[in-house]
């Protein structure tokens, strides 16, 4: 097989600033939350500051501003999830024949379950950061963990370009499946990822060919990349993708926490714990077999920036 050309190495990724900036230059709003450099600057801006009592008075556009700039409560049910999380990868570590376990994250939607995924992978970023600071003027850029959005009608070759793009892979029209993905273990490897976060696993349908064949390619990367894997999906469990994924079809563990109250009271209920119209309870579970089993929703509710933000330490 011929190697894909150029391949790109760790050594490619361009240190970013602590505000997000990468490749020489600062990074714009404009790069999304699934490439690295919209990761990195997501993961190390800190919260806005609430107004002082001797401040001057804040404009209708710095005030609306202020108030879009909402942090995440780190309620009991994200503790947990983290806590499955950082169990699953110090296990993962220690696994090197077979694909590591892996989790998913369900619920119904607007329940929270990305806010949660991305607060888990915001703490893992900052704490292997903080762990391993890297050197003075190295131009290597930290990059433990990747977010990945599984596209509408995914195929299995979108999804990989989809890996490829995180980190800024040159994908051209000739390169086939398996050079891409021959590609995206390689650079992700070098650049040391791992916690792999992949987002609306729902929309895939493993008894289609073009779902199975995707599902398969998740399974591949879960043996060929030295990471852990989390999925978020609506209803995973009610959908052909838990069967996908080699999970069962309902929760594997029974209720264990309560989150904080839900946003709106017509949202349906989980089916693995009874909820009141005000207020959730939730549970997470993982597997140590190498698919993914799945966990209820970790809930999470917003408050103003007055709120205070998880510590990476806890993570």
């Amino acid at each position: 097989m011929v190697n894909p050309r150029p391949r790109p190495t760790a050594q490619n990724l361009s240190s970013a600033p602590a505000d997000g900036a990468g490749g020489g230059g600062a990074a714009e709003p404009s790069w999304p939350l699934t490439t690295w450099q919209g990761w990195q600057r997501f993961a190390t801006t800190d919260p806005v500051s609430p107004p002082q009592a001797d401040d001057p008075p804040r404009s209708r556009d710095e005030r609306l501003a202020y108030h879009s700039a909402f942090v995440t409560i780190r309620t009991p049910a994200i503790s947990q999830l983290a806590t499955q999380v950082r169990t699953l990868m110090i296990l993962g570590r220690h696994q090197q024949t077979t694909a590591r376990p892996s989790l998913i994250v369900t619920g119904p939607a607007a329940a929270g379950k990305t806010t949660a995924l991305l607060n888990v992978g915001r703490a893992c970023h900052l704490a292997h950061t903080r762990k391993n600071p890297a050197p003075p003027r190295s131009a290597q850029a930290a990059a433990p963990v990747a977010y990945v959005l599984v596209p509408p009608g995914a195929t299995a070759k979108t999804l990989i370009t989809e890996f490829a793009r995180y980190l800024g892979i040159p994908i051209t029209a000739r390169m086939t499946q398996t050079q891409i993905t021959d590609a995206v273990c390689h650079t992700h490897t070098q650049a040391g990822i791992q916690l792999v976060l992949i987002d609306e696993i729902h929309r895939l349908n493993p008894r289609t060919t073009t779902g199975a064949q995707t599902a398969d390619l998740l399974k591949d990367l879960t043996e060929r990349l030295p990471a852990t894997f989390v999925y978020a999906g609506i209803n995973v469990t009610d959908t052909p993708s838990a069967a996908g994924h080699g999970a069962p079809s309902s929760p594997a563990a029974p209720p264990s926490s309560t989150a904080a109250p839900s946003p709106p009271a017509t949202a349906p209920a989980n089916r693995s714990a009874t909820s009141s119209p005000t207020s959730k309870t939730t549970s997470t579970s993982s597997s140590t077999n190498p698919a993914p089993s799945p966990a209820t929703t970790p809930t999470s509710t917003s408050a103003p920036p007055a709120a205070s933000e998880a510590s990476p330490d806890s993570f």
